[in-house]
């Protein structure tokens, strides 16, 4: 894969007969991104709905793609904060781990994770963690480049394909979220074109 870092990545990645998988979270609450409509002109349509606002769901995710022509993957996982009491906000060590092993079982090969520069994804725990995993290896992008990051223009995709919706609360918004990323996950020609979108290639030059 081309660039710094991402180089030995592409090279790791066909060594090992790998899948290079890009990762990161992304959030949505109970307020939904705004998107354009039909409306008259000049009357913009406005609906008033009172709904809890406490609330979250965030995913994990992580677009794989391997060299050679293999199918690109998609896979997820949702974290749901409800806003309880002593309720995680967000994904916790044993998650990250559970994720990322469930990810090479279902892969079925080792895994070359890519993914930023957050101290939550560089952790003492999760590094040592990490460097016990006879089949994980982990590479971290440049710092402010989510750019070059291909499961964040899947969530671009996600947040393009859940605008203006009206919700009674969290457990529909988890619904509603999990609907539109299992719909991304049988799409493998959009998967490989948010590879595209990055400018990065599968093969080292």
């Amino acid at each position: 894969m081309a660039g710094g870092d991402l180089a030995r990545g592409g090279t790791t990645a066909g060594e090992l007969g790998a899948y290079i998988c890009f990762a990161d979270e992304s959030g949505q609450g109970l307020s939904p991104p705004r998107g354009r409509t039909w409306a008259r002109r000049g009357a913009r349509p406005q609906v008033t709905v009172h709904v809890r606002k406490r609330g979250r769901v965030n995913a994990l995710g992580a677009a794989c793609y391997r060299p050679g022509g293999h199918r690109p993957r998609f896979a997820y996982r949702l974290h749901t904060w409800h806003g309880r009491k002593n309720e995680s906000k967000s994904f916790t060590l044993d998650e990250y781990r559970a994720f990322l092993t469930a990810l090479h079982h279902q892969l079925h090969t080792p895994v070359v994770l890519v993914w930023d520069n957050v101290s939550t994804h560089k952790t003492p725990e999760f590094t040592a963690w990490a460097a016990r995993q006879k089949w994980l290896r982990v590479f971290h992008l440049p710092r402010y480049a989510p750019e070059l990051n291909a499961v964040e223009w899947i969530w671009s995709w996600l947040k393009r394909g859940i605008v203006n919706f009206l919700l009674a609360g969290i457990d529909d918004l988890e619904a509603l979220v999990r609907s539109r990323l299992k719909q991304i996950q049988y799409r493998p020609d959009a998967i490989t074109g948010c590879l595209a979108d990055t400018g990065l290639i599968t093969k080292p030059p």
